[in-house]
């Protein structure tokens, strides 16, 4: 009997690594496809960059394609040089569709961002897959464009879309990380409780998530938010990692009208110098504001139940991290 096989592109990365290692627990031949050689839980190892070339002997055979390669988002991104983000999100995309149609992939499991939708959502009410996307930044809108060749380009029968937040665990990247260097360093002020919701999933649920993606009927063709189930404040998040340290929070909070009162000045400065700067107005609305997103459909239609919390795992990520 032929043992199924998976490719995974970006699979040295973060959400690569734990996939991978987990289609081999469960038993497929897994290849691996990236930039740079590495060693990992993987069978095989293809070096190719999605944004130059795929090699068609990487997907023949393979019975399902998980994409996570891609130009991840940056803190400041620059709206003017949208270039990097569609060479390698949209036309990297294409390139690895075009090679799975040639080689007969049945099963395509791509990885978005809820940043495909938009920026901001309402504190009042989690935003699901019905909503109309409108992407603000190059990031979200080169996802939202693979997203459309992904489920519209008919180049694979069963194309799975899955869209994920801020992802948490074990890594070095991330705003997660950089929050806690930050507290970690006292170089992150002691912000309001601002009553914003944001949402976020643990590695091993986006895992889980991916399994289903691939393994479920009613998966194909579909678009599904992936959460954690819950809805985080920045304050609890503040009160959370400095529990995490071992350190008691500040007693008293910069308040908020003084928070925005330095991202006004922000704003102010770089009409002045003509250049981005680490805090404006659009900073401080990406730290208060919220980015609340619903995993019901997944969880109504394959059976998706989260399992991890980010409080109960912030000790890990801490001592990872190297602050434990």
């Amino acid at each position: 009997m032929k043992k199924l096989a998976a490719l995974v592109t970006g699979a040295s990365g973060f959400i690569g690594r734990v996939l991978c290692a987990r289609l081999q627990r469960e038993g497929l031949a897994v290849w691996a496809l990236g930039r740079r050689k590495a060693q990992g839980p993987w069978d095989a190892f293809i070096e190719a960059d999605v944004a130059e070339s795929v090699p068609i002997e990487a997907l023949q055979g393979a019975d399902c394609v998980f994409h996570l390669a891609g130009k991840a988002h940056e803190l400041l991104e620059r709206r003017r040089d949208p270039g990097g983000y569609f060479r390698t999100n949209v036309e990297g995309t294409r390139r690895l569709l075009e090679e799975s149609k040639a080689a007969g992939v049945r099963r395509f499991v791509f990885f978005s961002s809820v940043s495909a939708m938009g920026g901001i959502t309402s504190a009042s009410k989690p935003v699901d897959e019905s909503a109309p996307c409108a992407p603000q930044t190059p990031y979200g809108e080169s996802k939202l464009a693979a997203e459309q060749l992904v489920l519209e380009g008919e180049y694979v029968p069963e194309p799975v879309v899955l869209r994920l937040p801020m992802v948490y665990g074990p890594t070095q990247k991330g705003n997660l990380p950089r929050m806690i260097e930050a507290i970690a360093r006292r170089r992150f002020p002691p912000l309001p409780e601002a009553h914003n919701k944001r949402s976020m999933v643990h590695v091993e649920d986006v895992v889980v998530a991916a399994m289903f993606a691939a393994e479920k009927e009613a998966a194909a063709g579909k678009v599904y938010i992936v959460t954690d189930g819950q809805a985080y404040s920045t304050r609890e998040m503040y009160l959370w990692i400095c529990e995490a340290l071992g350190r008691r929070p500040p007693r008293v909070s910069v308040p908020l009208g003084l928070l925005w009162a330095m991202a006004r000045a922000g704003d102010a400065m770089e009409a002045l110098l003509r250049r981005r700067l680490p805090f404006d107005s659009d900073a401080l609305e990406k730290l208060v504001g919220s980015a609340w997103y619903s995993s019901a459909r997944i969880e109504r239609e394959l059976g998706f139940r989260p399992r991890r919390h980010l409080r109960e795992n912030l000790p890990e990520i801490v001592r990872f991290l190297g602050y434990g």
